[in-house]
């Protein structure tokens, strides 16, 4: 490393370096235990380099070149000629990877609008995870995927979730702000962490049913399984979630509960304020009229 780069962040550094590495990508590769300085491994991306410092990395093996695609059903909520926004049901991976290099929503937008295929990763801009459902946003070019890709960065997206939690979660309205990070012991879970990234998420309740609370949940920023760890971490886990619930739930859920029931965003083209809804799943339904709850009255049919 040259003078003149001392003081640099390590993120900026490498993506400078490696044309194929984007600062996102080295935060990943950090999180892998992928790339040393001096050795050690660095707790955060924005790390600043050192006159004299030795920085390894270790790239993980090529992934295909392009997935194949499935013709899988694919619930579409909205679709023009610069994007579509479609709803991703419960259990499907969003992107292939390790594992499940089939059958994920990418598989099954190849097969049904095979002109995404030019587009890295089918043209999608964000992602849920696997067992949460609902507005996932697709663009149909490379100039509109990035306007909205601006937007997320920019917290100009406004995303809403419905989430069923366990207890009385009280006042009916607030915000949790906690760093989210890498758990410091279980390396594939993220925690409430000091050296964790900013993370917000307000929330209002809709319903007080039996044992549970049932929320419309804004998160402010995009961290990984934010939502879910936010609110886990101030004693009402997400129904249904073994991960950070610790436990399984009572009501007989094979999923947790979480469903990312409404997107607004700017449309790139026409710059309109758009609003992208997708309807409780069934499965889900039937778990709050089990509870008690109307459905009607709460607006979720």
């Amino acid at each position: 490393m040259e003078d003149a780069e001392e003081g640099q962040r390590l993120d900026r550094y490498l993506a400078d370096r490696i044309p194929s590495l984007s600062r996102s990508q080295v935060e990943k590769l950090i999180s892998e235990r992928r790339i040393r300085v001096d050795g050690a491994i660095p707790t955060k991306a924005g790390h600043r380099l050192r006159k004299g410092e030795l920085i390894e990395v270790t790239l993980p093996p090529p992934s295909p070149a392009q997935p194949t695609p499935e013709d899988i059903p694919l619930s579409i909520l909205y679709e023009d000629e610069a994007l579509l926004a479609v709803d991703k049901p419960a259990g499907m991976v969003v992107h292939p990877a390790p594992g499940h290099e089939s059958g994920t929503l990418v598989n099954a937008l190849l097969f049904h609008r095979p002109e995404l295929s030019s587009l890295d990763r089918a043209g999608l801009v964000h992602r849920l995870d696997r067992y949460a459902s609902g507005v996932l946003l697709v663009a149909k070019t490379e100039g509109v995927r990035r306007a909205l890709q601006r937007q997320f960065r920019r917290r100009e997206v406004r995303k809403t979730y419905l989430a069923l939690v366990k207890g009385r979660l009280e006042p009916r309205r607030g915000r949790i702000e906690a760093p989210v990070g890498r758990h410091p012991r279980y390396r594939k879970r993220m925690a409430v962490v000091i050296n964790g990234r900013p993370a917000s998420t307000a929330y209002q309740v809709q319903a007080y049913l039996k044992k549970h609370t049932l929320l419309e949940v804004r998160p402010e920023t995009g961290r990984t399984h934010q939502i879910r760890v936010h609110l886990s971490s101030i004693g009402h886990p997400v129904a249904g979630d073994r991960v950070y619930g610790r436990c399984p739930s009572s009501l007989g859920l094979e999923r947790f509960f979480l469903h990312a029931c409404r997107l607004e965003f700017i449309h790139p083209i026409s710059e309109e304020w758009m609003k992208v809804r997708a309807s409780l799943p069934a499965e889900l339904g039937k778990i709050l009229e089990k509870l008690g709850a109307n459905l009607t009255s709460y607006g979720l049919l």
